[in-house]
């Protein structure tokens, strides 16, 4: 079994401290770690100047499996096309294993 560690870090299209990003952050909050196979969801604010993409969200994933099904989940992509697509501005998206994990 490989555990996977997906993240997304990104930058809204709302003003920092504003009603909307305040909004955007908690209906992810709320829809995203309710996906079945979604552990550890957590949300992290960018502090380093060094990068204009604000936020990231991180969460597990027992395998691969549990991965593609979050992924095709209906709540999971109803959130992408309501809320993603249209909030926000840029984004990164990065998937770990361990690095004594075999590569996919």
């Amino acid at each position: 079994m490989t555990r996977i560690q997906h993240t997304v870090v990104f930058r809204l299209v709302h003003p920092a401290g504003s009603a909307a990003e305040a909004a955007f952050l908690e209906t992810a909050r709320a829809t995203l770690p309710a996906i079945p196979g979604v552990r550890d969801f957590a949300v992290h604010r960018q502090v380093s100047a060094k990068s204009d993409l604000a936020w990231q969200f991180s969460m597990v994933f027992a395998d691969e499996e549990a991965y593609a099904a979050y992924d095709a989940h209906p709540d999971h992509t109803g959130f992408v096309a309501s809320r993603w697509v249209p909030e926000v501005a840029s984004f990164s998206e990065y998937d770990f294993v361990a690095a004594d994990q075999p590569a996919t």
